[in-house]
């Protein structure tokens, strides 16, 4: 079932045909049952943490579903007894779609699943809600079955999380991690000047060396790194390998232990 968000539904009433009674008014009765009956379909679709509206528009979207269910049970009765729609005028403040069009309106179509990390040491406020979102994508992809996603995913957000750390809490001790994973020939040759420039490999490296990670959750990484190369056609045609449900459980148990790990 695909994924109903806020600013799909805002796109459904824009196409609704609400013929304008007056200057100041609208009737629901150019609309008709199925379109409302769908749009009431649609806004149960709409995952919990999507509805982040205020209290005062979340109470006039709950009272404005219920007045549509209202109106839907009238036309119901009236149909059942041989009469026709009774007339649905609304003053243009009062109108139970416009008023669910506007709390939709300061809702988002991202936001973190029930339950995903609070990435609380996580100092920046936009990266962490942004990381937060792509956490949250990664459980969905794994609750929908959406293995490749999953498994490439997480192996992006162990990336994003390794890098940061890297970045703004332990660049003093980097130069002596690089020189020491060189002696040992971990890595040949050394990484790029730019930490940005880096790929998972040289994260994990210098992220276990230094005990950001415990050795646990390194082994774990290094898996997640080659099930995220299993995108590349060539890699998975070669080893006879693909994204599964298992690689996308390991990828995420991984990225589970990092945040673990980091906090």
């Amino acid at each position: 079932m695909p994924r109903v968000v806020p600013s799909q539904v805002r796109a459904f009433i824009d196409t609704l045909p609400l013929r304008t009674m007056s200057d100041e008014g609208v009737s629901l009765n150019q609309v008709g049952s199925a379109k409302l009956s769908a749009l009431l379909d649609l806004l149960y679709e709409i995952p919990e943490e999507l509805l982040t509206m205020d209290t005062d528009h979340y109470a006039s979207f709950i009272t404005a579903k219920a007045q549509i269910r209202d109106i839907l049970t009238i036309w119901t009765s009236n149909r059942n007894a041989g009469h026709p729609l009774t007339p649905t005028p609304f003053h243009a403040s009062t109108d139970p779609v416009g008023r669910i069009r506007a709390a939709l309106g300061q809702c988002v179509d991202e936001s973190p699943t029930p339950g995903t990390a609070e990435l609380s040491f996580i100092t920046d406020a936009d990266f962490r809600t942004n990381l937060r979102n792509d956490i949250g994508a990664i459980n969905r992809a794994l609750s929908n079955g959406e293995w490749k996603g999953a498994t490439v995913l997480a192996g992006s957000a162990i990336e994003a999380l390794l890098l940061w750390d890297l970045q703004n809490r332990r660049s003093a001790s980097i130069s002596s991690a690089i020189t020491a994973l060189v002696a040992s020939h971990t890595f040949t040759p050394a990484p790029p000047a730019n930490l940005e420039d880096w790929g998972l490999h040289h994260y994990t490296e210098v992220a276990a060396h230094l005990g950001i990670i415990v050795p646990e959750t390194a082994i774990e990484v290094r898996l997640a790194k080659n099930f995220r190369n299993l995108i590349h056609p060539g890699r998975a045609q070669r080893l006879g390998q693909k994204c599964d449900r298992g690689t996308a459980l390991a990828s995420v148990a991984a990225l589970e232990h990092v945040v673990r790990d980091l906090s």
